[in-house]
């Protein structure tokens, strides 16, 4: 589990599990979400958004781990940027372990 911290306070945190982990690498969801500036805005999480729901309306298979990954983490109601930031930090450090072992 990665414990997330969603507001620059330090008030706010999520916690995202390892099934959440291996269904953005499945979807491969946040490659190429961040533009070449480097910053993560709220129109990029717009994006993860939209590209997540057009992935589910598209999908003829089973999209239950989709789903549980927009209820449990990019829906959350406290989720915004500064939260998707340190998620795709959290990814990369959960793909690096996972390289590793």
């Amino acid at each position: 589990m990665y414990d997330i911290q969603l507001n620059e306070s330090g008030s706010r945190h999520l916690i995202v599990t390892e099934e959440n982990m291996a269904t953005l690498q499945k979807y491969n969801l946040l490659s190429g979400l961040v533009d070449s500036t480097g910053y993560v805005t709220e129109s990029v999480l717009d994006r993860l958004k939209l590209n997540i729901r057009s992935l589910i309306a598209s999908s003829t298979e089973n999209t239950k781990d989709l789903l549980d990954l927009c209820i449990d983490v990019i829906y959350h109601d406290k989720m915004k940027a500064y939260g998707l930031r340190n998620l795709i930090e959290a990814y990369h450090q959960w793909e690096e372990s996972r390289c590793a072992s």
